[in-house]
């Protein structure tokens, strides 16, 4: 069986969320799996020294029109937070605690946590708000507050981060097919491509 596609992204990067619309029904098509995989975009800032989009003069303004743009392209449901950039990390934390019990699990989370936080502007930064998102996929919210605050649960989002650092993963939505990366929302109809030809 062919390996699964790795989805990186962060839950503060909106491509990443038109991305997240999108990934499996792709991934589907050529019959393989995702592997979703939350990752720290402030981490690799260091090492880039780049900075939020909205930091960069006349560049920041042009973001905002094109993700409202994108949002209406993709008839996807889009609100922006009123805090961003935000700090993803205890989604993030969450999403790999999942995972480890059951992947589909951590998938749902993931897609409803970024729901929450583009399709509907609402917080997904408090341990609360991210305890009530688990909460309604059934998941009991002290059993989220718990893992969130896990020594060896912060020990694995550290490890991923580094690991996608160790990749070359440098943005969000970035996806890795069978060793080839590709960044950006951008780029999902070249991952699709690539999953139909095997590559060129």
């Amino acid at each position: 069986m062919a390996a699964p596609i790795d989805f990186y992204f962060d839950f503060s990067s909106p491509y990443g969320y038109f991305a997240s619309l999108k990934i499996d029904e792709i991934a589907r098509r050529h019959e393989r799996a995702v592997t979703w995989r939350p990752y720290l975009l402030g981490a690799v800032f260091k090492i880039t020294k780049m900075q939020p989009l909205l930091d960069y003069p006349i560049k920041g303004d042009y973001m905002k029109r094109d993700w409202q743009r994108t949002a209406r392209l993709q008839n996807a449901r889009w609100k922006m937070p009123e805090m961003f950039p935000f700090a993803a990390i205890n989604a993030s934390r969450v999403v790999y605690w999942l995972n480890d019990k059951d992947p589909a699990l951590g998938r749902k989370f993931a897609q409803a946590a970024y729901h929450q936080a583009f399709g509907e502007g609402r917080d997904i930064v408090s341990v609360n708000a991210v305890a009530a998102v688990a909460e309604g996929l059934g998941v009991p919210q002290g059993d989220t507050l718990a893992a969130i605050n896990d020594p060896a649960v912060k020990e694995r989002l550290r490890k991923e981060v580094d690991a996608g650092i160790e990749r070359g993963v440098f943005g969000s939505p970035f996806v890795i097919v069978d060793g080839e990366p590709f960044w950006g929302a951008d780029r999902l109809d070249q991952v699709d491509g690539w999953l139909a030809t095997g590559g060129w």
